[in-house]
């Protein structure tokens, strides 16, 4: 079980809880990465490390993920660039337009029912 992930300095890291060796293989779009670094820390725990290979980052969001077997396991995610500001822009500006309009319609019921 992965119990924690950050990246730091390049590289992806994580803490995963079994007794036995863990058998996992980062994968991002399909295809198995290389590097992946597993140490004993004791007491059923492991550390993971994997160097993020810089040709794979790009505008937008990648996603790695950590297999075992057929199973993902858990993931890790890297969003850069600019056009994610303007979607988190235009995601912003949907939802105040939303709240907005269920704000209109709360105030429409509390008037109608209003006695």
């Amino acid at each position: 079980m992965l119990e924690m992930s950050r990246i730091r300095a390049g590289q992806w890291e994580g803490s995963w809880a079994s007794e036995a060796a863990p058998d996992l293989v980062v994968v991002h779009q399909e295809k198995p990465l290389d590097g992946l670094v597993t140490e004993p820390l004791g007491e059923g725990k492991w550390r993971l490390r994997l160097p993020i290979p810089v040709e794979l980052l790009s505008d937008g969001v990648q996603t790695f993920l950590l297999r075992a077997g057929d199973e993902t396991v858990g993931r890790f995610t890297i969003v850069t660039g600019v056009p994610l500001e303007d979607d988190l822009r235009a995601e912003i500006d949907l939802l105040r337009a939303e709240l907005d309009m269920l704000k209109r319609a709360f105030r429409r019921h509390c008037v109608e029912t209003a006695g």
